[in-house]
Order: C-alpha cells, then sequence, then structure tokens
C-alpha cells in the first residue's frame, strides 16, 4: 500500500549576535530534569493521529538551540532521496520560516502537494540582542513564489501567539492571497497536546 509522505521540520532558535545566544544559556530556565514531567505536544501525536496511510518523516535538525540556515538546508537536502512526488510539507514555526525561505530561493526534486506553515515568521526580529531570525531572512518580496512550487499553502495562527505575533500571518497571506489562513484565538504558539484541526487539514487533501 502506497502511503501519504508527510515531511514536518519542528522549531528553533537562531541568533544573529553570539552573544545573545550564550546570554540565553546562562539565564534560560533548565528543563527536563530527573523528576519533571515532560510536557506533551501536537508534534508527537501527529503520526498516530494521521494513521497508517501516512509515512510521517520528522527529522531532528542540527543545533536547533543555535540554528543555522545553511546547517538546516544541508540535512534538509539530505532526506530528498527518501521523498516522492506530492508530499506534504509541514513547518512550524522556525522550520515554516525555513521551508518558506527555501522553497523560495531553491527547487525540489519532487512535487510537493501542500505546504502548511504553523506560526512561522514572516520576518526577523529587529532586535539582535536576542533570538531573531538570524540568518533564515529572505527577500520577503518573493514570498509569492511559493505559490508556483506548491499545490496549496495553508497557515495556522493564533492572535495570542507570545512567540511569533499574528501580524506574521497577516504580512503572508496578503502575500499569497492564494493561501487559507486558518486563525486561533486561544492556541497560542500551538504548544498544545493535539492540534486536530491541522490533521483534519491534511486529511482532506487524500
Amino acid at each position: 500500500m502506497n502511503t501519504q509522505q508527510v515531511f514536518y521540520i519542528h522549531g528553533g532558535s537562531p541568533y544573529s549576535n553570539y552573544e545573545a545566544f550564550l546570554h540565553y544559556l546562562r539565564t534560560a530556565e533548565v528543563g527536563n530534569l530527573p523528576g519533571s514531567e515532560a510536557t506533551k505536544k501536537w508534534p508527537s501525536t501527529l503520526p498516530d493521529a494521521l494513521g497508517e496511510q501516512y509515512t510521517v518523516f520528522m527529522p531532528s535538525m542540527p543545533n536547533k538551540q543555535n540554528a543555522h540556515y545553511q546547517e538546516w538546508k544541508i540535512w534538509f537536502e539530505r532526506h530528498f532521496e527518501h521523498l516522492t512526488d506530492e508530499v506534504i510539507l509541514v513547518g512550524y514555526s522556525l522550520g515554516g520560516y525555513f521551508l518558506a525561505k527555501y522553497l523560495t530561493e531553491n527547487t525540489t526534486p519532487f512535487t510537493i502537494k501542500a505546504l502548511f506553515l504553523v506560526a512561522a515568521p514572516f520576518e526577523n526580529d529587529t532586535d539582535n540582542s536576542k533570538e531573531d531570525g538570524g540568518d533564515f531572512a529572505f527577500a520577503t518580496s518573493a514570498v509569492g513564489e511559493l505559490a508556483k512550487k506548491v499545490g496549496s499553502i495553508t497557515l495556522f495562527h493564533s492572535q495570542d501567539d507570545f512567540v511569533v505575533p499574528y501580524e506574521h500571518a497577516l504580512k503572508y497571506h496578503e502575500a499569497l492571497p492564494e493561501a487559507e489562513l486558518v486563525s486561533f484565538t486561544d492556541k497560542n504558539h500551538f504548544l498544545v497536546p493535539e492540534l486536530p484541526q491541522l490533521v483534519q487539514k491534511i486529511q482532506n487533501l487524500a
């Protein structure tokens, strides 16, 4: 039985200023300590939620705490030999920013059935004293190219996102009027255990 391929790329933290990254290391809360309970988030439930008719790729992208575009590009392309036509791409947060940049600037050896950008930044933060998008920035004037390279585009964003402001989704939608914008009011940065709306959208493509 042929299955529908779904390729998911997680988020991460890019810095233009290395000192900003060091400051993060010095001040960030230490997690995953013994006895602490891991918080379940929707990406971990995605393969089971979609079911056996789907093959879900969930690569661990390089150095996500201090991400660099060229490293992610190399690792993404290493997977190309395993991907077939009509793949569905899902990018969450920085993963969406990465896919927007990559697909704007490059072509793939396979066709893309659909692109889902979930809480994706549209442009860099101007304050490089913190995580700011680093070298994932791209020429936003060319973002319309995405519509020529994928079958459909769906934007997921919540109005109460405290990491990537909702205005970023509106900028994507303005540049990509063909895209569907799915808005929420209470999903923050989609730090939620399940995202059935995304599962349903993917299944509706079958």
